[in-house]
């Protein structure tokens, strides 16, 4: 009699980066048999530390036919620069927004049982609500039982406080199996369920006081890679020296806007922004902004106003950056703070920011994991990565409704 084979559940990954949502599944259990993405330096990590699956290219121009014809679910952090509430220039006609219609193709063509879209928390807000219900509209049209949740990351054992969304949808009946929360503060421990916070002290009190530098090495017994960070820590900067009331100087701007018949689209244009010139002009949110000194006097040539608030826009002087407000200090004793792809917390001796390494560990990558690229690709890299430890979390349940 034939012993009986126990096949792994399988698994597509598209906008893979350097794999954090891929790795946590295969840690789970699951066989990744192919993956996608753009960028070189990502490709290039996911292969050394993941696999060979991955293919480097654009995955608009990837035809149906070179994605395996049959797997259990498809993974897809679809692009979130668009949608995220740190752009102030998101909108729908962004185009990097409709890549999730690459997964809906490929959800329609394949067919797998689950799909999970993982994004940015600004997804919620976007046109008032109206771009998270055309997706799940789209998602459900083609047979999909859907559903999203905002989960943060510290929630289920990660050292931080990330708030990504998650969409998990099914064909096969089921419900979707979001994990429960296992991780909590000291006033939710009670119930004896829930364990307490994993802070940044737990997660990298081992390296607080270990130098940075270019190569691998070995601390007590381990190997560590990646342990390099930029240094660009300063205790000063250029504020204006004038107290500004924003809303003033907004409906000014508009004001002598609509005298020279300038429109905002011909001024964007002016300066070579996308919407940023928008926003001189706006109010009505707290939305506006002031344009910097130089776009200021750029703009007053061309508008034409008066001298009124010349003194409080172009008139700076050096001020002390109050730390944990300003440049985001890494709170030890909690959850650290979002870790970003554009650059990360300064370390708590003030004195460089937190190191790839240590990024990597609050995004719970493996400690044998190494990432490829220039200092600021790998940073970029880690802070558009899922969790790992959330991704596996998440591939737990859906393996469970598989079975």
């Amino acid at each position: 009699m034939k012993e009986k084979i126990n096949k792994k559940p399988t698994v597509v990954g598209l906008f893979s980066g350097c794999g954090g949502l891929d790795l946590g599944f295969k840690q789970a259990g699951f066989e990744i048999l192919w993956a996608n993405d753009f960028d070189p330096d990502s490709v290039t990590t996911y292969k050394n530390n993941i696999g060979n699956h991955i293919h480097l290219g654009d995955i608009s121009q990837v035809s149906i036919k070179d994605i395996p014809p049959k797997f259990d679910v498809l993974l897809g952090g679809f692009p979130c620069q668009g949608f995220s509430v740190a752009n102030t220039k998101r909108s729908m006609k962004d185009e990097r927004n409709f890549l999730y219609l690459e997964m809906l193709r490929i959800l329609k063509a394949k067919k797998p049982k689950f799909f999970l879209a993982e994004n940015v928390k600004g997804i919620l807000s976007l046109q008032k609500g109206d771009v998270i219900k055309m997706i799940m509209d789209d998602f459900s049209k083609i047979g999909y039982k859907c559903e999203y949740r905002l989960l943060r990351a510290s929630d289920y054992g990660v050292p931080q406080h990330r708030e990504r969304v998650i969409i998990l949808g099914n064909r096969i009946n089921q419900e979707n199996p979001f994990p429960n929360k296992t991780h909590g503060l000291a006033n939710d421990l009670f119930s004896g369920v829930l364990k307490p916070l994993v802070t940044a002290k737990d997660a990298l009190d081992h390296l607080k006081a270990v130098r940075t530098r270019d190569v691998s090495f070995k601390l007590n017994n381990n190997n560590i890679h990646n342990h390099l960070a930029r240094t660009n820590v300063s205790d000063k900067f250029w504020g204006r020296k004038h107290k500004v009331n924003q809303h003033d100087i907004c409906d000014y701007l508009k004001e002598w806007r609509n005298k020279s018949g300038w429109s905002t689209k011909r001024v964007d244009e002016h300066f070579g922004y996308a919407h940023t010139a928008g926003h001189w002009f706006r109010k009505d949110n707290n939305s506006g902004s002031i344009p910097n000194p130089d776009d200021w006097k750029e703009l007053k040539k061309i508008l034409g106003f008066d001298n009124k608030y010349d003194k409080q826009v172009t008139e700076l002087e050096e001020k002390t950056i109050v730390f944990e407000q300003s440049l985001r200090i890494s709170n030890w004793e909690e959850p650290s703070d979002t870790i970003t792809a554009t650059g990360p917390e300064i370390h708590p001796n003030k004195k460089r920011r937190m190191s790839v390494r240590e990024c990597a560990i609050l995004q719970t990558f493996p400690e044998n994991f190494i990432f490829n690229g220039s200092l600021g690709s790998m940073y970029k890299q880690i802070g558009n990565a899922v969790p790992v430890l959330l991704a596996k979390k998440i591939a737990q349940g859906i393996k469970k409704r598989l079975k």
